[in-house]
């Protein structure tokens, strides 16, 4: 008998740490890699996974994620168990929004419910990481399972901000701590501790017990990590999923295990820089496990002028389609649609978000440009970071920030 799994994605978080980038937008929806939002990668895994009916349930700042679903996202509804479907928040519960991550399922569990699904996959919305759900599915199913955590070892002092679990030999899971100063360590590990990645998969029937005994609890947080983890494993059997066992069809076994957290602007920014070297750990170009996006009528990108002090190129970077390298320089960097770096200017560890405009002479390094930022002729950026400070968003550890809608700097409106 085949399964039939609905895939719920989490896709309402603030990313106050990811500010300003998430200023006038959702985290999910953050641009990444030149062409990509953070939402496609949990969307390219379930599909890729052959999980084809998914509901992605959106709250702050949407209006950029709804309409990139609907640029990018959409099926041709041939079948009515094959769809992608935003569900903005409804408050079915009165004027409150989702007050946590299973209170999002709780208020959305009519769609549950009439799905009638074997299994359901929670997955959040705001990790980069490549996975083949099917085999984690697999486990869960070997173990004879109600519920699965995928989970990741990493070293104490980063797991302090994630749920972190403890296991039996069998990987049964005997303790779950969110989010605790002192994570439990891995037996025979010492210094790394078993990291919950917030992506699960329930028995349907399983979950909707537990989410509806937790809704009826006035004290509770309605959290996944909080609430229905700690309580679940006493009475039914939960397991961790070892993340790192997780084959991807195309991949190098040293990639295996790839999984970044870009919670913050410098865990963004190093994810960005991971795809830059030649032989990146999460590799864009892999045929057989595809990232999706949407893809617009971009023409390829252009590389002009071949004189001393006026070429044209791009180093150790990634340029998106529809960019123009017009006598200038980039190394180092990530460049999306449409940017338009002109001549004798130098872009160098950098993130180049859409529609950028670098004016002549010019110089940019460490910096992150949000969409549609013209950048005056002979302007520096992370150069002079006192003066960056008094300008723009700058990092502790001197990433420069430079965002369209607080900037002093011109702001080209080129595209929605």
């Amino acid at each position: 008998m085949k399964l039939r799994v609905l895939g719920i994605v989490l896709a309402g978080g603030k990313g106050s740490r990811l500010y300003p980038l998430t200023k006038e937008r959702a985290k999910p929806a953050v641009p990444f890699g030149g062409k990509y939002r953070i939402i496609d990668f949990v969307l390219s895994n379930l599909i890729n996974s052959g999980i084809y009916s998914i509901y992605v349930l959106t709250q702050f700042k949407s209006q950029s994620l709804l309409q990139h679903l609907s640029d990018g996202w959409q099926f041709a509804n041939l079948l009515k168990n094959q769809f992608i479907i935003p569900v903005p928040a409804q408050m079915r519960k009165g004027e409150t929004w989702y007050e946590g991550t299973s209170d999002a399922i709780f208020q959305n569990i009519n769609l549950v419910e009439q799905a009638d699904p074997h299994l359901v996959a929670v997955f959040g919305a705001d990790h980069i990481y490549r996975m083949d759900v099917s085999q984690m599915i697999q486990f869960h199913k070997e173990k004879r399972a109600s519920g699965t955590v995928a989970a990741l070892p990493m070293p104490v002092e980063q797991a302090r901000e994630f749920g972190t679990m403890e296991i039996a030999p069998d990987w049964r899971i005997v303790g779950f701590h969110e989010k605790v100063p002192e994570p439990p360590e891995i037996p025979g590990r010492p210094g790394w501790a078993l990291a919950s990645m917030g992506n699960y998969v329930f028995d349907t029937r399983v979950l909707l017990r537990e989410l509806y005994e937790d809704a009826a609890r006035p004290e509770s947080d309605h959290d996944f990590g909080r609430n229905i983890l700690p309580g679940m494993i006493h009475h039914h059997p939960v397991y961790a999923y070892d993340f790192q066992s997780n084959e991807i069809p195309g991949e190098a076994p040293q990639n295996r295990g790839y999984w970044r957290d870009v919670g913050t602007i410098e865990s963004y920014y190093e994810a960005n820089m991971d795809l830059r070297s030649i032989s990146p750990a999460l590799n864009l170009f892999n045929r057989q496990w595809p990232l999706r996006t949407a893809n617009y009528p971009e023409p390829p990108a252009k590389f002009g002028f071949d004189e001393d002090g006026r070429r044209g190129q791009a180093l150790d970077s990634i340029v998106s389609e529809g960019c123009i390298i017009s006598g200038g320089t980039v190394r180092n960097s990530v460049l999306g649609r449409r940017v338009f770096v002109h001549s004798y200017s130098l872009v160098e560890d950098s993130i180049l978000m859409d529609h950028c405009d670098i004016g002549r002479h010019t110089k940019v390094r460490r910096a992150i440009l949000d969409k549609n930022v013209r950048v005056p002729e002979g302007t520096a950026i992370g150069y002079d970071l006192e003066r960056d400070r008094r300008l723009h968003h700058v990092t502790e550890s001197g990433i420069v920030v430079v965002s369209g809608q607080r900037s002093p700097v011109e702001i080209a409106i080129l595209s929605v």
